[in-house]
């Protein structure tokens, strides 16, 4: 299995002049530190790629040991291409990847393990709240993901940023990404997956561990009293 780090992006909508994954909270450690201690924790660090970006020299300097692919495209592209250059070079694995802006209890990595064992695909959720401009999902009659986005009605909770495609689902999800617009986000090409290839998706229900991606101002002060150790 390979794990990729989608850290690519300019994430504007917090205002720092350098990459989101490299936001320091109050306990000392950047954003993307946290994420990287955490996952090693269970993983080796050669199973970590980082897909980058926006002022990627900053990011390779900070974690000179791990390994990186670049997306050129970074100013003019979203998540779906970015996890698509991720996926193109490790199309022979299985796959766990996440955004590079997600704070989270390292033992919901723990909670996970034993479907990545399986090889089961899955995106992780939050069902205690959900906010109307979140990545929302809802699920078919068997209990699968059937829609996942942002404009999904009546969504069961939210996606956050956390997700795992099993070896045998990888080379239909790397078809729907090729398909993808450059600004569509990933969950384009894996709800196109679902619903054309009939791939099955487990929702994984996280809401019990801290876990939340910083988008903004208030999403950082949530963040600091969360983890401030």
């Amino acid at each position: 299995m390979k794990i990729i780090i989608l850290a690519a992006g300019i994430g504007s909508r917090l205002g720092n002049p350098f990459p989101k994954p490299l936001t320091r909270l109050r306990n000392g450690k950047s954003i993307m530190q946290m994420q990287v201690e955490h996952l090693t924790t269970f993983f080796s660090l050669d199973d970590l790629v980082v897909v980058v970006g926006f002022k990627k020299d900053l990011i390779m300097e900070s974690f000179p040991d791990l390994s990186y692919i670049y997306n050129p495209s970074f100013d003019r592209t979203n998540t779906s291409k970015s996890l698509l250059r991720g996926v193109k070079k490790h199309r022979d694995s299985s796959i766990l990847w996440l955004n590079g802006d997600v704070v989270f209890d390292p033992q919901l990595i723990n909670h996970l393990i034993p479907y990545i064992e399986k090889d089961q695909s899955f995106v992780s959720v939050n069902n205690a709240a959900v906010g109307e401009e979140e990545v929302k999902y809802t699920l078919d009659k068997n209990g699968f993901v059937n829609a996942i986005s942002k404009e999904v009605v009546n969504g069961l909770g939210e996606a956050i940023g956390i997700n795992f495609i099993g070896n045998t689902d990888l080379p239909l999800l790397l078809n729907r990404l090729e398909e993808c617009e450059d600004m569509d986000y990933f969950e384009k090409g894996l709800e196109l997956a679902i619903q054309r290839d009939k791939i099955r998706v487990m929702a994984m229900d996280i809401s019990q561990f801290d876990c939340l991606e910083v988008d903004f101002e208030e999403d950082l002060q949530h963040a600091n009293k969360l983890f401030k150790e």
